[in-house]
């Protein structure tokens, strides 16, 4: 039995429609099978399994008219990302002056727009009055132009109408040559080092070289300034670094030039996803178990401080997103970042991000946000990254009642309170106990499969300094163990903030404290729950997490045990 057999994959049945509708799929496809000795699978939808093939060869829609291709050549090599679009060949050059020319000649001042949908919506006007489609054209070589004195006609085949259509869409309102990569929900990062290939992060297949490639310095640069004149920030050798958002909410980063880097310019895109993953999805594909994802609900729910901490690509930020349903529903909530990324669903959320001026007197750091953030009497104050000096400001919000989620670029427990005693942020000792958990997350290798995923590694309690021992002490709630990829919860009467904080606030007396435990175990059924019941969604879960809310958990589990939904 094949590879792709065990995995039960055959192409979707809607493939026959995308290659009638799609000429340029249906050509490619031809040749492409040729090449590999093989026809691609298509699929609609990706799932995680498919990053155990040996050998990849699978094309996937991302929005008409563009369709993905990944594929191996040979068993262990890195995999080729190959986007399938309608083009116009580089043998028709003229072709494409001719209708830039034309388009320009009916372009007046009464084509004014605000938006982009208004802008595509009048650039599809003018193509249609310069670009007609004629039937018996056979090939897109076979155009004609017709003078009609104050401006022209282009007569082209449906298909050079098509490639007409979507490049000039491409480059004029989109990213230009990585469009497909701005529109392929799979991609988490997108890099050109340089000159030569540029390289993605995919969700299934991790890195892989596009076929998308950048001939010389001059393209390069030359992209990279209207990239960055697109998005307000122009790059030039005097202003060569740029941080910025894309119209998507990507995040980007541009180096620009031979001065500042060797290789010349380069830039870095982090993909912004629309709709965060969910907290009973992490729990599926092991990143955190059931048991884990209650505890943190405990924590959230009842105002406790918690920060997610781990290195770069750990998937903090993922875990940050699919965490917050769990504040309680009618929180009044401030997030702050340096680029808008945190998605809230409460309604009443305030989000804040920080502004760089021309001038320090001009700009809004983070440090400004978050002091004002504790005027604005928050239930939870969320900050995307504390990385300097607001980390002093979080500390004093925590201390004054307002409980801070956020993430943090640190290993491990130890090299968080390092990082918070030492400069620039300078917590004093004594109120390191003012952040109650830590979340450590790392991408890992897993022993068994030998493929890379996000595990949370441990969640921490923090108990506070003592100034006798000169030692800060932590509880290891929850711990990660490699050989058989699973998480150990350390036992009952274990939790300090179970037992002295969450059951004081739910009135427990010190007999029956314990019995906190009780809810952290049926929380975690909860949680179990939804999984097989396919409330998975993000949305769906938020919309899970205030109906619990309203009617309890006790209540909820047994709606969910006895008709499979709340």
């Amino acid at each position: 039995m094949s590879e792709t057999a065990k995995l039960g994959l055959e192409s979707s049945p809607t493939y026959r429609d995308a290659l009638d509708k799609n000429s340029h799929l249906r050509e490619y496809v031809n040749n492409v099978t040729r090449e590999l000795g093989s026809e691609p699978i298509y699929l609609e939808q990706l799932s995680r399994d498919l990053r155990y093939l040996k050998r990849i060869n699978i094309i996937y829609p991302v929005g008409d008219p563009i369709f993905i291709h990944i594929y191996t050549k040979t068993i262990g090599d890195r995999a080729i990302y190959h986007p399938i679009e309608p083009s116009i060949p580089k043998s028709l050059k003229r072709l494409r002056e001719t209708v830039e020319d034309a388009i320009a000649l009916v372009i007046d001042e009464s084509y004014d727009f605000r938006t982009s949908d208004e802008q595509r919506e009048l650039l599809f006007k003018a193509i249609d009055k310069v670009i007609k489609i004629d039937g018996k054209l056979k090939k897109m070589e076979d155009y004609r132009v017709e003078d009609k004195g104050d401006h022209i006609i282009i007569h082209v085949n449906e298909d050079g109408y098509n490639a007409i259509k979507y490049t000039l869409e491409k480059e004029k309102i989109g990213i230009g040559i990585i469009e497909p990569l701005i529109r392929d929900p799979y991609i988490e990062d997108i890099s050109c080092s340089g000159v030569g290939p540029i390289f993605v992060e995919h969700k299934i297949f991790s890195s892989c070289r596009t076929t998308i490639e950048v001939d010389t310095e001059e393209e390069l640069n030359d992209f990279i300034i209207r990239l960055s004149e697109r998005i307000g920030k122009p790059a030039s050798y005097r202003r060569p670094i740029i941080d910025a958002t894309l119209p998507d909410g990507s995040r980007i980063n541009i180096v620009f030039g031979r001065d500042v880097s060797i290789k010349g310019s380069n830039f870095t895109i982090r993909k912004f996803t629309g709709k965060p993953l969910s907290i009973i999805q992490l729990c599926m594909w092991n990143t955190m178990d059931f048991l884990e994802a209650a505890y943190i609900w405990m924590l959230l729910e009842n105002g406790l401080s918690l920060w997610v901490c781990g290195e770069t690509a750990s998937g903090k930020t993922t875990t940050l997103k699919a965490i917050i349903p769990f504040i309680r529903p009618n929180a009044k909530i401030v997030s702050i970042e340096d680029t808008p990324e945190i998605l809230c669903p409460h309604e009443n959320w305030t989000r804040e991000v920080t502004r760089e001026g021309e001038d320090k007197s001009a700009s809004v750091q983070m440090y400004d946000l978050l002091r004002a953030a504790l005027r604005q009497r928050p239930n939870y104050i969320i900050v995307g990254e504390i990385r300097g000096v607001e980390g002093a400001v979080a500390f004093q919000a925590m201390q004054t009642g307002h409980p801070v989620l956020s993430t943090f670029h640190a290993a491990s427990v130890e090299k968080l309170i390092q990082r918070l005693t030492g400069s620039p942020i300078d917590i004093p000792k004594t109120y390191i106990d003012n952040l109650n958990a830590v979340i450590i997350q790392s991408a890992v290798r897993l022993p068994k499969t030998g493929m890379v995923e996000r595990r949370v590694l441990s969640i921490n309690e923090i108990i506070g300094f003592d100034p006798i021992e000169e030692t800060f002490n932590f509880i290891e709630l929850f711990s990660w163990e490699a050989a058989n990829d699973t998480h150990i919860f350390r036992g009952e009467g274990m939790s300090y903030i179970l037992e002295e904080k969450i059951a004081t606030m739910k009135g427990l007396s010190v007999r029956e404290k314990r019995k906190i435990y009780e809810e952290l175990f049926l929380r975690r059924e909860i949680l179990r729950l939804m999984a097989d019941n396919g409330i998975i969604d993000y949305y769906d879960t938020w919309s899970a997490f205030r109906k619990i809310h309203e009617i309890g958990v006790g209540e909820a589990y047994r709606r969910l045990r006895r008709e499979g939904s709340l």
